[in-house]
């Protein structure tokens, strides 16, 4: 709490730029000068002049929780991505992982990990009223902007599509009629250059603008490769934008917009987590011994630098020679919006067809020993949208009325080639025989220099047979046994063969999946603002009618056979490793063969805010608030079915599966995989919020109350290998604690049962300060408790997952209870002809879980970033000198850990409360170290 309250303190001497978001919706050029001026006069009395409901508002008006960030603040921050708008707007987090396309935004600690492609986002991105489809879009140049909102909770009657946490608005600069334009150039450390330019002008006087932007960036990695030299997370992209406005008559302006972006980068390799350690329960005290998988890699090859001075990780990493994270994407299209006044009522258009195309590469293990690889794993969304709407005053003004229609079309395609690399046969020996080791408590069992991985001299002094077949003394059933031992032997054992040419697991897996996801979506909104008192008393309604369709058609690939003869032989206990690449997913199934493969929702939501104003400096309000956030498909085939033998030689194993089979078709856990096993349903959240607004002119405060319960809450989690959605929600009965008890048949609820699995509430204040007029501070501060609820289950009441144990009761991952923002912009007139700018911005942030398993290794704890820029400017700005320096304290801190795939096993939590010892190793995806620099700026 002391860090808290300095924290607050640093807020009112260090705290943000006020956002004075200016620009008015497109209007013809007489109406826009005077659109410009009016925004010029809110400027003058430091006014935040926003859209966020369709209509142009005093912040301090609006009675909805929104955070507004002018261009000019996201510049001085440093920003030229969605990601810097962490230091601005405290509710709101953006972070990546293994891939920057897959990055996330959190608003009061809820957000989609957005790994699994087939989950769509919680936060809402659009740009220029064109809604994308992931969140990762955002996280690359923007180029010029004009202002970006931070709308907070459900969002659905204002915007085309809907979303269940919030909704981050970004409106890029439009073309002007006065020919203009800009150029920068900045270089720092890392090599960094970054090259921005725009220009704009009429082409026909009063009826046709153009603008062009261009933005190259390029810059050195800050992870190095040890085994190569080279350096990841680098950067290297660019973007061109075109636009045109067309403004035909004083009543019709129509603006058309063009762009590509795109990446070529190595991202995104990951550090290992120190300490790497066993854990074991010894006389009712954990203790902590040398990591034995840790062990087992160095003596195959591995190479894993960990820090040796306290620290979390360095930024060191290891890749398989031949390997990579490459990361190419395209993102364009093309968007048209037209307004029109009608008289008395305007109607706006808001067309855009869209296409995101990424290619990736991954070093799946993380080091350099060959356990799992991708060459080839590809995202492509095509996306058609279309949004109409009416809006006007009626019945004597008393009415503010909006009405719309939403109408999106979008294909995923997506394609994967994961495999085992050449080391994992022996590496999956051992594995097995560090187990048995452990498990025994005979370390001497271990011998990484024999191919079975096992002592053989040792094994021989053990009575198991399973052990002595392990390491090739003798056969583990009637089909005789390798000398080599290990899985060598377990094939022999059962009669497999490879085919020819193809090695037991080396090299097999995923040849190449695909999945093409189509879905379709159409809305109906409104959002009404009624005058029961005149700008006193205000009642906003609003709904909307959503319905979804998708369906899926996949066609799969698999050269592990070895999986499939292993679960259908008696065996098949030893079959994990081997079936960790799913070797029973079968060839795939169509819309046409399988009616799991097509999934339609439709879903009415809607909000209700009664607002008073009692004074014209104070605003309160009362809300409640419905969102929802579409179903899908999980896009792997980790979530399907194991197929199950009912003649398997074990006779447990085939009435087991007898059992399963005699489930009804497409029903979970059946014994055969399908397309239902992939599904997950929507998400809902009511929320309820009371606030109040104060502008004193010179000082405004905005504060909210709010508390947001979701039902069946999407949760993508890790399981090894991909990330897989499941919908967890709570039971209204206590289950007495079987959902933290590792079982996955107890802890079952009844389905009319059920109630929100996930609560976030909380408070939010953002004030602005102007003590004179070259100096702007604000500061802003959340305090959240986004909370999974005790006696948690899955969809429909089913027993929770076992790997969740540690969810009931624990606050979310990356959802931190306290965070303060804030920042301070002088600009000082040094002399007749020259302007100066010091400027400083900083997030504070509590400690979080950064891993959705919320393993105790993955905390991450409480830290603070802080950004500075001072420049020198000639008169009117023409031309500007800048040093800047992003993250000034070098803080080193992870943004999402996770377990290191298939390299141990287990949790600090499992060990302490059932005993079980455990070996995990885990990575962390690094954030970045300090940068900085100086930018050149000039405008004409």
């Amino acid at each position: 709490m002391k860090r808290i309250l300095l924290a607050s303190v640093c807020a009112m001497a260090l705290p943000a730029v006020s956002a004075l978001a200016q620009t008015a919706p497109i209007k013809t050029a007489p109406a826009q000068a005077a659109a410009a001026a009016a925004a010029a006069d809110a400027s003058d009395r430091n006014e935040i002049i926003v859209t966020a409901t369709k209509r142009n508002q005093v912040l301090s008006d609006v009675p909805i929780s929104v955070s507004a960030v002018s261009a000019e603040q996201l510049k001085n921050s440093g920003g030229s991505d969605i990601r810097q708008l962490n230091q601005l707007a405290p509710s709101l987090l953006v972070s990546s992982a293994t891939s920057e396309s897959s990055g996330v935004a959190r608003i009061r600690g809820i957000g989609t990990v957005g790994e699994n492609p087939g989950l769509e986002s919680s936060v809402a991105v659009f740009i220029d009223g064109v809604y994308r489809s992931r969140t990762g879009v955002g996280l690359t140049e923007l180029g010029e902007i004009d202002r970006v909102e931070v709308l907070r909770g459900p969002q659905g009657t204002l915007f085309g599509r809907n979303a269940s946490s919030g909704l981050i608005n970004i409106v890029t600069k439009k073309p002007s009629f006065t020919p203009a334009g800009t150029a920068e150039v900045s270089y720092g450390n890392f090599n960094y250059w970054r090259l921005a330019g725009s220009l704009t002008g009429g082409v026909i006087a009063d009826k046709l603008a153009f603008r062009l932007d261009g933005v190259y960036v390029k810059r050195d990695g800050f992870l190095t490769d040890v085994i190569s030299g080279r350096t990841l997370a680098n950067r290297d992209r660019y973007l061109f934008r075109g636009q045109l406005l067309f403004t035909p008559t004083d009543d019709l302006s129509i603006r058309v917009i063009g762009d590509y972006n795109h990446k070529s980068e190595e991202c995104c390799g990951a550090s290992f987590l120190a300490p790497a350690q066993n854990l074991a329960k010894v006389n009712g005290e954990v203790i902590a011994l040398p990591n034995s998988i840790l062990a087992v890699e160095r003596a195959l090859g591995a190479i894993i630098n960990l820090p040796t001075d306290g620290s979390k990780y360095v930024r060191q990493t290891s890749i398989t020679p031949g390997f990579n994270y490459n990361q190419n994407s395209k993102d364009y299209g093309l968007s048209a919006e037209a307004n029109w006044d009608l008289g008395g009522v305007s109607l706006a258009s808001i067309s855009g067809y869209r296409v995101y195309d990424s290619r990736n590469g991954q070093d799946g293990d993380f080091n350099n020993l060959d356990i799992l690889r991708r060459t080839a794993q590809t995202r492509k969304f095509e996306t058609f949208s279309q949004e109409l709407r009416l809006q006007g005053k009626a019945f004597n003004d008393r009415v503010d009325f909006l009405v719309g229609g939403y109408y999106a079309h979008e294909k995923l395609t997506v394609t994967d080639d994961i495999k085992y690399g050449a080391d994992y046969e022996r590496y999956a020996n051992c594995v097995v025989a560090e187990g048995q080791a452990r498990g025994l408590g005979i370390p001497s069992l271990l011998n990484t220099a024999d191919t079975s991985c096992f002592n053989r001299a040792v094994a021989a002094t053990i009575p198991s047979a399973t052990i002595k077949g392990l390491a090739g003394l003798s056969p583990l059933g009637a089909g005789g046994f390798d000398p080599r031992g290990g899985y060598y032997n377990v094939a022999a054992a059962i009669g497999y063969v490879p085919p020819a040419g193809q090695s037991l697991m080396n090299g097999t897996g995923v040849v190449g999946d695909r999945y093409e996801q189509t879905s379709r979506n159409y809305a109906f909104f409104t959002h009404n603002v009624i005058s029961l008192v005149p700008d006193k008393l205000l009642l906003t309604v609003g709904a909307r009618y959503t319905n979804e369709k998708k369906t899926l058609d996949t066609a799969f690939n698999h050269s592990n056979t070895f999986c499939a003869a292993l679960r259908n032989s008696s065996l098949v206990s030893l079959a994990a490793l081997p079936c960790v690449i799913n070797g029973t997913a079968g060839t795939g199934f169509t819309t046409a063969t399988d009616p799991g493969a097509t999934k339609g929702e439709d879903k009415f939501t809607g909000t209700v805010v009664l607002s008073f104003k009692p004074t014209e400096k104070l605003l309160t309000y009362a809300s409640f608030s419905r969102g929802y956030k579409a179903g899908g498909y999980n896009l792997d085939t980790s979530a399907l079915d194991a197929s199950c033998n009912p003649a398997n030689p074990s006779a447990a194993v085939a009435a087991a599966c007898q059992a399963l089979l005699a489930k009804p078709a497409n029903t979970a856990g059946n014994g055969r995989p399908e397309a239902a096993d992939l599904r997950f349903e929507p998400e809902i959240v009511n929320a309820y919020e009371i606030g109040v607004k104060l502008d004193l002119h010179d000082i405004k405060i905005n504060a909210s109350a709010f508390y947001e319960a979701f039902n069946n809450f999407q949760l993508n989690t890790f399981n090894g290998v991909n990330f897989e959605v499941t919908n967890v929600s709570a039971c209204k009965d206590s289950l007495s604690g079987a959902d933290t008890d590792l079982s996955a048949t107890t802890g079952a609820c009844a389905s009319n049962r059920t109630k929100a699995g996930v609560v976030s509430k909380g408070v939010e204040i953002e004030a602005y300060f102007y003590p004179t007029r070259d100096l702007a501070v604000s500061t802003g501060m959340t305090v959240a408790d986004t909370k999974y609820q005790k006696n948690l289950v899955g969809l429909n009441g089913v027993p929770l997952a076992p790997t969740l144990f540690q969810l009931p009761g624990s606050q979310l991952s990356n959802a931190s209870k306290y965070v303060v923002t804030g920042s301070m912009a002088w600009t000082p007139q040094v002399s007749e002809y020259l302007s100066a700018l010091a400027y400083a911005d900083f997030r504070y942030q509590s400690k979080i879980n950064t891993g959705s398993d919320l393993d105790y290794e993955k905390f991450q704890k409480d830290f603070i970033i802080v950004n500075a820029r001072l420049g020198l400017y000639g008169p009117g700005r023409r031309w500007g000198v800048e040093l800047w320096a992003q993250n000034l304290l070098n803080t080193l801190y992870q943004q999402v850990a996770a377990d290191a795939p298939l390299q141990g096993g287990g949790t600090t939590a499992q060990t302490a409360k059932f005993g079980s010892s455990t070996n995990q190793l885990y990575i962390t995806f690094p954030s970045e170290p300090r940068t900085f620099g100086v930018t050149v700026r000039t405008k004409f």
